[in-house]
């Protein structure tokens, strides 16, 4: 407890950037952002239990949810989604319910919290096997723009990992222009191989113009705006975040599922949001 303290205080000043602070953060140096950045909101999982309800909602459902996952997605069930020994445990059973194979959860912050720009921070640790698809991501409040569908309204993806390509986490960006089903999507990935041993931090800049994704600071997507089409330019109103872990579906099945595997589970030491020490 006193570490993941002392690494919270130094996240609080200006993310680490000092060199007081440098030695206790995995970081890249030459990629690192230089902006100032003040903490606004975060959960750092210290009171076990069910998820905070002041902080997260669920979303519930299943049958193939969005995407032909396998996975019943519950509400309120210490079996997928707990608070134990200062982590955020999201854990995916291979069991039937509701007609489904799986259950997993799938955490919000809609209702409960929303941003526009920023810098977003999740310290985690993914599953490992073949058909788990965890996910860290964004999605808008208001669905109000083209079709008032997906892919029209926008989504961050802040990171990804399928468990038939090990160890290679995506960072993305969908819109009506660049989206995934027409393989146009905004995309980058980065080697991590240790991502399911370890805890790594994966991190968001959102601003008015840009969109970059780290892992420990280290810099490997970056997309600029163009234009002030929202087709391609979907990012200018908030966004809610998304934590859950899929099982299946259009990505995570393609080498199909390992249902020995199971149960998995990603483990979140915190969520951290700051805006920019420039904004108001």
């Amino acid at each position: 407890m006193k570490a993941k303290l002392f690494k919270y205080l130094c996240y609080s000043q200006i993310l680490c950037f000092s060199t007081s602070c440098a030695a206790n953060v995995e970081q890249s140096n030459d990629e690192k952002s230089a902006t100032d950045w003040k903490l606004i909101w975060s959960d750092e999982f210290d009171q076990p239990g069910l998820p905070d309800e002041s902080k997260w909602s669920y979303d519930v459902g299943g049958h193939g949810w969005g995407n032909k996952e396998s996975q019943f997605y519950t509400e309120k069930r210490l079996k997928n989604a707990r608070v134990e020994d200062g982590l955020l445990i999201i854990e995916a059973h291979r069991e039937a319910w509701e007609e489904n194979e799986y259950t997993s959860t799938r955490l919000v912050t809609r209702g409960k919290a929303a941003w526009i720009y920023g810098r977003f921070e999740i310290r985690a640790r993914v599953p490992k096997g073949r058909g788990t698809w965890p996910a860290i991501w964004l999605l808008p409040v208001d669905w109000n723009l083209g079709s008032k569908k997906w892919p029209d309204v926008g989504e961050i993806d802040i990171m990804e990992h399928v468990g038939h390509d090990p160890g290679v986490v995506h960072a993305s960006a969908h819109s009506k222009t660049y989206q995934w089903q027409a393989g146009t999507q905004k995309t980058a990935t980065i080697k991590v191989p240790d991502a399911y041993e370890k805890f790594h931090t994966y991190a968001l800049e959102w601003t008015e113009t840009e969109i970059k994704a780290f892992v420990d600071d280290q810099l490997y997507f970056h997309y600029e705006k163009e234009g002030d089409s929202w087709q391609s330019w979907p990012y200018q109103r908030d966004f809610y975040l998304l934590l859950n872990v899929a099982v299946g579906g259009e990505w995570g099945s393609v080498k199909g599922i390992d249902s020995r595997a199971f149960p998995q589970r990603m483990e979140v030491d915190f969520v951290r949001v700051y805006k920019a020490n420039t904004e108001s």
